[in-house]
């Protein structure tokens, strides 16, 4: 079997390893329609804005390995066509930031097969990488000379377009290496549904709405705090919108939580806080008071209890629920964090019965068995 996939990679003939003309991105895109399967992947900044910039974007297909320089064609709108249509699989791996990233370029791309959903249905680690999968299935090691390369800066040398083109060129192997083994072990069902949840366009921008759930230490608040978290995260989620700043550059996790928890009613008691700057102070502050003003939380505030002393009937059950979690994983040769991540069985453990492992295959293979413990 190695040597099969050896052999793609030895017969692989790159036609033009970058289009950097519109009239290449064209032709790329009138071969690329008459594919079934194709290779994706891009390569983004994201550290001094909000929304990722498109650098670079590799394409596979069976004989060609292409890189799209999206910085020398900024209308690549005509890769829309294969990108999106449904008659072509778009074989991804670790895809969701890839896919947010293309989607105000070229729409939404589907249908895609993700290798690395695909793999942890098949035993491997759940978050196991590219270059490890590639290592494992087809016995090819990759090179790492360029991982921390600026895609951004131009011109690419030939080294940094081979190595790009490295990350898509043996997806395709992949995902019949992924398909041979996920039959075999009859979960080609389970990929299926857990690929359908790429198709929504939802799941790749941030409601602000509800972006105070992603802030860590937030649990267990009041109500009324509850309010104020969810008021703050989405003001700072507009505001770097706006601007296109990192939501940290906005204002960090750390005040966020300090103003959650103290409550200030006033530029002064902005002013005591040490985890919020100065410039954060004198530029937002008036606005901050009114996210905090509108929360209506009481004055004073309720008393919060810091050391957060963990529930012992909730910390036996959960322990409980990973157990059984743990068994079913082992008998299935897959990790745990599959089936259910702790967080998920916390939730269960305090009454959420809207978690994935009670939904759709895990109901059946974990979920029923979670609720018989409980």
């Amino acid at each position: 079997m190695h040597n099969r996939r050896r052999f793609y990679r030895s017969s692989f003939v790159p036609l033009q390893p970058i289009a950097d003309t519109a009239d290449a991105v064209t032709d790329l895109a009138a071969r690329l329609a008459t594919q079934t399967s194709i290779g994706l992947d891009t390569e983004f900044l994201r550290e001094r804005t909000y929304r990722a910039e498109l650098c670079l974007l590799q394409v596979s297909a069976a004989d060609e390995a292409v890189c799209v320089d999206p910085i020398a064609v900024t209308d690549i709108g005509a890769l829309a066509g294969p990108l999106t249509a449904a008659t072509v699989v778009k074989v991804m791996h670790a895809s969701r930031q890839d896919l947010e990233v293309l989607l105000p370029a070229i729409g939404l791309v589907r249908p895609v097969f993700d290798t690395q959903i695909a793999a942890a249905l098949a035993g491997f680690a759940a978050q196991v990488g590219y270059a490890e999968l590639v290592r494992r299935l087809l016995g090819i090691e990759l090179p790492k000379a360029h991982t921390r390369t600026d895609w951004s800066r131009r011109p690419l040398s030939p080294e940094q377009i081979e190595y790009a083109v490295d990350d898509v060129r043996h997806l395709i192997p992949l995902k019949l290496a992924l398909e041979e083994k996920l039959e075999t072990l009859g979960r080609l069902a389970w990929l299926t549904e857990e690929l359908a949840g790429l198709a929504d366009a939802r799941g790749l921008s941030t409601d602000p709405e509800e972006a105070w759930r992603r802030v860590k230490g937030l649990r267990s608040l009041d109500p009324a705090r509850e309010r104020l978290a969810r008021g703050l995260a989405a003001w700072r989620e507009l505001r770097a919108m706006e601007r296109n700043r990192p939501r940290g550059w906005i204002l960090d996790d750390a005040g966020l939580r300090e103003l959650i928890l103290r409550v200030p009613r006033s530029r002064a008691a902005l002013q005591s806080i040490p985890e919020l700057p100065a410039g954060v102070v004198r530029h937002c502050g008036e606005e901050l008071l009114a996210c905090i003003a509108s929360a209506q939380v009481p004055d004073p505030a309720p008393a919060v209890d810091m050391r957060q002393r963990p529930d012992p009937v909730k910390t036996a059950l959960v322990k409980k629920l990973g157990a059984a979690n743990q068994a079913v994983a082992t008998e299935l040769g897959i990790g745990p964090e599959v089936l259910a991540t702790r967080r998920d069985l916390e939730r269960l453990a305090e009454g959420d019965h809207e978690i994935p492992a009670l939904r759709g295959w895990r109901r059946d293979v974990i979920g029923e068995k979670l609720l018989r413990a409980i």
